[in-house]
């Protein structure tokens, strides 16, 4: 079970466990929003509900020059899973400068790639193949990218998040049906 993290001015800050949403309110640092239906906690001389969104009690500056660390997850999270040459599903990673011919192994030289193009190109360019990218490959940006894929459903979540394009504290939330975007920053 996973608990949305708020700001104490309203954006997005993370997706955490429920274990540590339930520290994080035990110890003060912040309070329950929203709490599951579920059966609550209970200890000999304390009852807490299942926190599902939970608000810092003080405003936590955002970090700004975190970079995402370098993985074969991340790649297909990043693209997608889709295919940086034809589209289909994704189930490996390719370097765009092959590794042969002295490719590196970062964001910009890495692509998300089904089996058929990977094995077609083998250790040719995309030049070489007459294959155009479908995207420029590049480093996430950190605050997109935690909060792209969230495994539970966001709609309970929806109330607490800003419209688009309205600004709430520092930085501006976008919300679309799919997924949750926080700022970059």
């Amino acid at each position: 079970m996973k608990t949305l993290v708020l700001n104490a001015g309203y954006e997005p800050m993370s997706v955490v466990s429920f274990k540590r949403a339930v520290v994080l309110v035990l110890t003060g640092k912040a309070a329950v929003v929203q709490s599951d239906d579920a059966v609550p906690i209970r200890s000999e001389s304390l009852e807490l509900d299942r926190p599902s969104v939970i608000i810092l009690t003080r405003y936590v500056k955002p970090p700004r020059n975190r970079r995402v660390m370098l993985s074969r997850r991340g790649v297909l999270r990043r693209d997608g899973h889709l295919c940086a040459y034809c589209g289909a599903h994704a189930t490996t990673i390719d370097h765009v400068l092959p590794r042969s011919r002295g490719g590196q192994n970062t964001w910009t030289n890495l692509v998300a790639c089904c089996r058929a193009c990977n094995c077609r190109k083998s250790n040719r360019t995309p030049e070489e193949m007459r294959w155009k990218l479908r995207f420029t490959p590049a480093p996430p940006r950190v605050g997109r990218f935690w909060l792209r894929e969230i495994d539970e459903p966001v709609e309970e979540w929806r109330p607490f998040l800003v419209p688009d394009g309205q600004r709430s504290g520092r930085a501006a939330v976008t919300t679309t049906s799919a997924a949750v975007s926080a700022p970059a920053a």
